[in-house]
C-alpha cells in the first residue's frame, strides 16, 4: 500500500475528506501497512476528522440561522418598507 504524502493538501470539500478518510480506514483495516505507515494514516485521519467536524459545525450554524433561531428583524432601509 502507498503511504500518504508527507504534507498532504487540505481537502477540497467535506465529501473529499470523507472519501479519503474511508480509504485510510480501509488501508488500516487491511493490516498490510507498516507501523510507520499506519501512524501516518492515523495522523492524516485525525486531520480529516477535524476538518469534517469544523465543516459540519459551520453548516449547523447556517441551518440555525435559516431556521430562525438567530434571525433578527431587518431594519427598515427605505420608505417602501413602511
Amino acid at each position: 500500500m502507498s503511504k500518504p504524502a508527507p504534507n498532504p493538501a487540505p481537502p477540497v470539500s467535506y465529501e473529499a475528506a470523507m472519501t479519503e478518510l474511508e480509504s485510510l480506514v480501509q488501508q488500516m483495516e487491511d493490516g498490510t501497512l507498516s507501523l510507520e505507515s499506519s501512524l501516518a494514516c492515523y495522523r492524516r485521519g485525525a486531520e480529516l476528522v477535524k476538518y469534517c467536524q469544523q465543516a459540519l459545525s459551520a453548516v449547523e450554524a447556517q441551518v440555525k440561522i435559516l431556521d430562525g433561531e438567530l434571525m433578527k428583524p431587518l431594519a427598515k432601509t427605505s420608505a417602501l418598507d413602511e
